[in-house]
């Protein structure tokens, strides 16, 4: 009996030791995501948009993750522009702050790991103030269209930024609806305004979208080529086959891990990488490209490394790049698109602008990638953007935008069957969105914080927008964009 009792015995203690041994691994692969994130966030919210670090960290970190994020001490020195954050004694992060270029994690303890900008960045431009927007800074004006319904777009933004109940926080922070090259509505919830810059997470993609795009415009890059990704280079290697198109597209058949906990690939990638570029690029094929459609940040993140190298081989850093060439031209003058560790900007996720720039970015693509006359965009290049990719379910993605267009044969079955069909949309987390409706001359910007997309009732939003407003005839431009 004694020496089954001892079997016993040691039995649970190797148990005990093995979950000792496994929660352990587990906090020290975990925490360090979350000290990440959490410096990170906090950086660039405090820097860029001028918010209270104690109301960012109760407001916008603590929903996303109560258990790890309440062993976090966050220290904010606005001398030196830097958040450091720590948990239990042994784990610290560190995000540093730099001008024109925003709040980059540091891969390593201290910031000779960051890539220098080469040459520092330029001074921006500003627009007159008493001009109307685009072209300034006044705004909203009234639609005088016939047809437009003031009182109803009202009480639409009124519904959209009430809250209906503690388990459905929509958590709206902005709207702004721009109808025909007008702004006829904005709003913003307390504690936010016009001139604040706001994180748009994955509607950075859309916005690496119009660099690739630029490039092609300039004769520097061609879609169906295969990208020039030093990696893939090799003889052997299958993946030296796959397209900046498929890359566009989420087509590639890279395997990569879209699950936004720890452990997870893009969480890795994202909160303890030094070149994320690099990290996506390593992926192992799972698929032949165009097989599978898989939403993966890496890809973006790898096109973004090629927006870098192929602006650099002309002799343009890609900060001066994007805003000679897209930022500067639309006026989109607070953009700032923040860069990893290794200098290059983080094509996937970090670009912070005003709601009313991201609204000049939507009216790019609604007028076809043209501004004042001149042609930003390649012919038929919104056209392509919106092109469904033929793995995606529903129609529900092009090339690096999120569309409505719906299953093949069957247009009704798509995303919002109540929304025109030609909607599509730059889409980022918690409910960021810039949705633009070419049948409607539409383009409605969102910004929140919302922790399930589904508490933001999105659609009947947009039905209440579109019944709003007039509706007014495609003319030239759209036509001949097949709009």
């Amino acid at each position: 009996m004694r020496v089954w009792l001892k079997r016993i015995l040691w039995i649970m203690l190797i148990l005990l030791v093995l979950s000792l041994g496994g929660a352990g691994w587990y906090l020290q692969q975990a925490i360090p995501i979350g000290t990440g994130y959490t410096a990170k966030y906090i950086c660039s919210a405090v820097f860029l948009s001028g918010r209270n670090p104690n109301r960012i960290f109760n407001d916008d970190i603590l929903p996303v993750e109560k258990t790890l994020t309440r062993l976090i001490d966050v220290d904010v020195d606005y001398q030196r522009k830097t958040v450091t954050t720590r948990a239990l004694f042994f784990f610290e992060s560190q995000a540093v702050y730099r001008e024109g270029l925003g709040c980059t994690l540091l891969a390593a303890a201290d910031d000779k790991a960051l890539t220098p900008p080469s040459p520092p960045p330029p001074p921006r431009v500003s627009l007159p103030a008493d001009r109307p927007w685009p072209s300034g800074g006044v705004g909203p004006r009234h639609s005088v269209l016939p047809g437009f319904r003031r009182q109803k777009l009202e009480q639409a933004l009124d519904r959209h930024f009430s809250e209906t109940g503690p388990e459905k926080k929509k958590a709206t922070r902005a709207v702004l609806v721009v109808q025909d090259g007008n702004l006829v509505a904005e709003r913003y919830a307390p504690g936010f305004r016009a001139d604040m810059p706001l994180l748009g997470w994955s509607m950075a993609k859309s916005v690496t979208n119009a660099l690739i795009g630029i490039l092609v415009q300039q004769g520097k890059l061609r879609i169906h080529d295969p990208a020039p990704v030093p990696e893939w280079s090799g003889p052997q290697d299958p993946r030296r086959r796959i397209t900046i198109d498929q890359l566009l597209r989420m087509s590639s058949g890279l395997k990569f891990d879209e699950t936004y906990k720890p452990l997870h690939g893009v969480t890795r990638m994202l909160y303890r990488s030094a070149d994320f570029a690099t990290f996506a690029a390593a992926q192992p094929p799972e698929t032949e490209p165009d097989r599978k459609w898989y939403y993966s940040s890496g890809t973006a993140n790898i096109l973004a490394r090629v927006v870098r190298r192929t602006a650099e081989s002309s002799g343009e850093s890609p900060l001066i790049f994007m805003r000679r060439h897209l930022f500067d031209k639309i006026g989109m003058t607070s953009a700032v698109f923040e860069t990893d560790p290794s200098g290059t900007f983080v094509g996937s996720s970090y670009l912070f602008a005003t709601p009313r720039d991201w609204a000049r970015f939507g009216l790019l693509y609604l007028r076809d990638g043209m501004w004042n006359g001149e042609r930003l965009l390649p012919e038929g290049w919104v056209r392509y953007s919106t092109t469904p990719t033929p793995p995606a379910p529903k129609g529900k993605y092009g090339a690096h935008f999120w569309l409505n267009a719906g299953s093949p044969g069957n247009p009704g079955d798509r995303p919002w069957p109540r929304v025109p069909a030609d909607a599509f949309l730059a889409d980022g987390y918690q409910g960021q969105r810039v949705v633009i409706i070419p049948s409607r001359k539409l383009v409605v910007v969102r910004f929140g914080l919302t922790p399930n997309p589904q508490n933001m009732e999105f659609e009947s939003f947009l039905v209440d927008v579109l019944e709003a407003l007039p509706k007014i005839e495609l003319d030239g431009p759209d036509r001949k964009a097949g709009r």
